[in-house]
């Protein structure tokens, strides 16, 4: 079996433990388009001689707007080699959160801020929905001293670890 199409078997897999739909179902209407196509020359072609390129899969928020950008990779490939193509086909189509995953290894990205962060488990619509009102306040952490800030980014990152993911 080709070795992304076993990756892309693992990563349906994930995607419908959370919550995610293919199809209309009693839960809801789908909220996952399958290659989506974007043109390159919108995005840029650094990484492709085609006129077009397909997002893996396009993950809806409740009002069919983008809202993740998830990449796949064959297996043997590290899934952040892709974080340049992903961050453009987000940018593009002004979805804020993209997944890059090989079906083994996979990293959630919010490319509004940070960086990508291994996850373990793909996150829900709802809590990407939650993690989206998020913004961090520049100012206010100027203002902090640096015990504080420590502090408050440990207690965030384990409290979005545990709802998120």
């Amino acid at each position: 079996m080709n070795k992304e199409a076993s990756a892309r078997i693992k990563i349906n897999k994930l995607l419908d433990e959370s919550g995610w739909r293919f199809e209309d179902s009693e839960m809801g209407k789908s909220n996952i388009r399958l290659e989506a196509g974007v043109k390159i020359s919108e995005v840029g072609n650094d990484f492709e001689n085609t006129s077009n390129g397909f997002i893996d899969f396009l993950l809806l928020d409740k009002d069919a707007r983008p809202l993740v950008v998830v990449e796949a990779k064959r297996e043997s490939i590290d899934p952040l080699s892709a974080k340049e193509q992903a961050r453009n086909y987000a940018r593009n189509i002004n979805a804020r959160f993209i997944i890059l995953s090989n079906g083994n290894l996979h990293y959630f990205w919010d490319i509004k801020h940070g960086n990508p962060d291994l996850i373990s488990r793909f996150p829900t619509q709802d809590s990407i929905t939650q993690y989206e009102k998020y913004t961090p306040n520049p100012k206010e952490l100027a203002q902090t001293n640096l015990d504080e800030i420590i502090l408050l980014s440990r207690r965030c990152q384990d409290l979005l670890r545990t709802q998120l993911f």
